[in-house]
C-alpha cells in the first residue's frame, strides 16, 4: 500500500495496480484501543466501480434495480481489494477475540443493495468484521464510534467528513473522480 499527501504519485500507484491513497490532515487523537481498526468505503475501494457508474449515469433507482438484479453475482474488486486479503490472512492467524486486527465495511449503501456486497465478501471468502450499510448517512460518526485509525473512500466528500474524526485516505479512483478531473472517457 502507498500513502502520500501528493495526490499525483497516489494517482501514479494506482495505475500502477497499488492500493494507494491520500491522506488528507486529521485532528490529533485516536483509537484507544489495542487494535489495529482499518475501515474501508466500498464502490471503487473494495471493489470495482461498476455499480457506482450505473448510479452516476442512470441515478440511485438504476442502481437499486442493478443491485436487486445482480444480487447474486459478485462484484468485480476494487484497488484496495488485495489490501484487504492480506488483511484477512492475518486476522486468520488469531482467534477472532484475539486478533489484532479490526475491519469495517462503511459504506454509503442500503438495503437492498447490501445483499451484493455480503454475497461478494462471501464468494471472496473474506471476513469484514463489522459492515455498517448507512443508508446515505454520514460516515464521520459511525467511523468515530468505530474506534477507526484509518479510512479509506473514493469520494471526496464523504472523506471530508470523516477527517473531521480519522485518519482519512482519498482514494482517487473509479468514475466520480474521473469526472471531477474531466478526464475522458467518463
Amino acid at each position: 500500500m502507498f500513502l502520500s499527501s501528493n495526490a499525483d504519485d497516489v494517482v501514479k500507484a494506482l495505475d500502477a495496480g497499488y492500493a494507494a491513497a491520500t491522506i488528507l490532515a486529521t485532528p490529533a487523537g485516536g483509537n484507544a484501543s489495542d487494535q489495529l481498526r482499518i475501515a474501508f468505503d466500498g464502490d471503487a475501494v473494495l471493489f470495482s466501480d461498476e455499480s457506482e457508474q450505473i448510479y452516476q449515469d442512470h441515478g440511485l433507482e438504476a442502481f437499486t434495480a442493478n443491485e436487486k438484479n445482480e444480487a447474486r453475482r459478485p462484484l468485480s474488486g476494487g484497488p484496495f481489494k488485495g489490501f484487504l486479503e492480506a488483511l484477512h490472512h492475518i486476522q486468520t492467524e488469531f482467534a477472532s477475540a484475539a486478533s489484532p486486527i479490526r475491519t469495517a465495511l462503511v459504506t454509503a449503501r442500503g438495503a437492498p443493495a447490501h445483499e451484493r456486497v455480503v454475497r461478494t465478501l462471501r464468494a471472496w471468502n473474506i471476513r469484514i468484521d463489522e459492515a455498517l450499510f448507512l443508508g446515505g448517512r454520514e460516515k464521520g460518526p459511525f467511523l468515530k464510534a468505530f474506534g477507526a485509525d484509518i479510512f479509506f473512500d473514493d469520494q471526496q466528500g464523504h472523506c471530508l467528513s470523516a477527517s473531521r474524526h480519522v485518519a482519512t485516505g482519498h482514494v482517487p479512483h473509479g468514475v466520480t473522480n474521473r469526472r471531477q478531473a474531466g478526464t475522458p472517457g467518463d
